[in-house]
């Protein structure tokens, strides 16, 4: 059975998870915390202590992060993109010090109705962290495109989280890319 250790914001936490772990079904041991990882330096402080547990004998770990890190509250985002870069490549080192197998699913877009939001922001944020990231022998998962195809579809009306469908389709592609990283040995 392969331990597969999911990680991330809300996305993950109310979206894609369960039915990532539904749709990986039998021969996956499908784990993560009961926490939301919120911004990037939550979730690194995460994997250095609270989730060591979790991550021990995992061989693939799936994360995302960022909604939280590009939200402008009113003085900018809430992780400048330096910051935000340097804490990715820092969570990045901790989990491949658990498993070679390590994927970062790109941050998704929010209804254009969503206050403290900006496509533009959001792109740039998963641009430079595929980038940096690439650094590593860290894969990438998509999700920004994926929910980008129909953004209003795909949002619920909350403006920021998945909707059933945006669910159904981030769920289906992370059970695959799990499929085809771990199938890769």
């Amino acid at each position: 059975m392969k331990k597969v250790v999911l990680l991330g914001d809300s996305i993950r936490l109310v979206g894609y998870g369960k039915r990532c772990a539904e749709l990986l079904g039998d021969g996956y041991e499908t784990v993560g915390p009961e926490d939301n990882g919120r911004f990037v330096k939550y979730t690194l402080r995460g994997v250095l202590y609270e989730w060591k547990p979790i991550l021990e004998g995992a061989d693939l770990i799936h994360w995302n992060n960022g909604l939280w890190d590009i939200c402008d509250l009113g003085d900018g985002p809430f992780t400048d993109l330096d910051e935000y870069i340097k804490n990715m490549r820092r969570v990045a080192r901790v989990l491949l010090g658990y498993t070679d197998k390590v994927i970062f699913a790109t941050t998704t877009p929010v209804s254009p109705k969503m206050w403290g939001h900006d496509i533009n922001r959001t792109m740039m944020y998963n641009k430079a962290a595929v980038e940096a990231l690439s650094e590593y022998v860290v894969a990438v998962n998509d999700l920004f495109s994926t929910v980008k195809e129909d953004t209003e579809g795909n949002i619920c009306d909350d403006l920021l989280h998945l909707s059933p469908k945006g669910i159904e389709l981030c769920a289906a592609q992370t059970a695959d890319i799990i499929r085809k990283t771990l199938s890769s040995d």
